[in-house]
């Protein structure tokens, strides 16, 4: 029986106007290319037989396919690919009817909302090379790769593999956080300036973040397996945090109030007009308010670490 696993490569990603305004660094796609060339030595050393990709403009994982030699059954995705962020979305769709069992994408929040818009069940694999990288995570191809081997044949399963939360808001939804903004256009989209943010509805609000979910993690962590979210509304009145809004960018935020939310809880998101950023980047205009609300609906999520150490258990 074949075992398929998807990869979804972004050569956009971590390209944004932050670049300019922060310190955020570049994963250049060169370094994209090497990262794939790992995850799929890594894919073959777990027993996958077939992998299917997004064929990016820029070339990335046909980059790192020249030359080298691998086991693996390389397959492009029958796609015409626009350079768009639906690209990233059409090829989880057609790897989800594919029937693949796990979808391995390299980017950051925005890359993997995009994805979560077209996997359907299909857990993820989510490794960092965008900007901000709070869904991802920073590991090496390799064991990422080793990692989606051990889920794709069964070896490892169950609690390794988690259902993420997610804010819906205006029949859309962010990964991480929404924001209401005061800009009535979408611009450059990337968001950095807490000043233009009037509220805040978070899934996930860890210290260690960096970008507008750091905001809500000095106020009142939220993991990613809190049965919960949080509203912020920033403004005078009520404390200052610093934070990083932004790679190399710790601002002083103030912040009104804010409280923990219940899942499927409706709470409005500030007032218009204006528009609403998802995680991290400008996509809908608004004329008033917004309500939105956290649910445990996003996509699945391997956690690489659990993974690794219950296939060593196992062996």
């Amino acid at each position: 029986m074949t075992t398929l696993v998807g990869l979804v490569a972004n050569p956009l990603a971590g390209r944004d106007i932050r670049r300019i305004t922060a310190g955020a660094s570049l994963v250049p796609n060169h370094e994209k290319s090497a990262i794939v060339s790992r995850l799929l030595a890594g894919l073959a050393a777990a027993g996958v037989d077939t992998v299917r990709y997004l064929p990016d403009r820029a070339g990335v994982v046909r980059a790192a396919l020249d030359g080298t030699r691998t086991s693996l059954t390389t397959e492009p995705l029958a796609m015409h690919a626009t350079g768009r962020v639906e690209d990233s979305t059409e090829a989880a769709r057609l790897l989800a009817r594919d029937g693949a069992a796990v979808i391995v994408t390299l980017g950051g929040d925005g890359t993997n909302r995009a994805v979560a818009a077209g996997c359907g069940e299909v857990p993820l694999i989510a490794v960092s090379t965008g900007t901000n990288n709070v869904f991802p995570t920073m590991v090496d191809g390799t064991v990422a790769g080793l990692a989606a081997g051990l889920v794709a044949t069964g070896r490892v399963g169950g609690d390794a593999v988690r259902r993420t939360k997610r804010v819906e808001v205006a029949g859309d939804f962010a990964l991480i956080d929404a924001a209401s903004c005061r800009d009535r256009f979408v611009g450059a989209r990337a968001i950095w300036d807490p000043q233009k943010v009037q509220a805040l509805v978070l899934a996930r609000a860890e210290p260690w973040s960096v970008g507008l979910s750091a905001i809500g993690g000095a106020l009142c962590p939220v993991t990613t397996d809190d049965p919960c979210g949080l509203w912020v509304e920033l403004g005078n009145g009520g404390r200052v945090v610093s934070v990083p809004v932004a790679p190399g960018l710790v601002l002083p935020v103030p912040v009104r109030r804010w409280r923990r939310l219940d899942l499927e809880e409706p709470v409005p998101l500030g007032e218009g007009p204006g528009t609403i950023a998802l995680d991290g980047e400008r996509e809908l205009g608004v004329d008033g308010a917004t309500a939105a609300k956290v649910t445990r609906t996003g996509p699945w999520l391997v956690d690489i670490r659990e993974t690794l150490r219950r296939g060593s258990a196992d062996d």
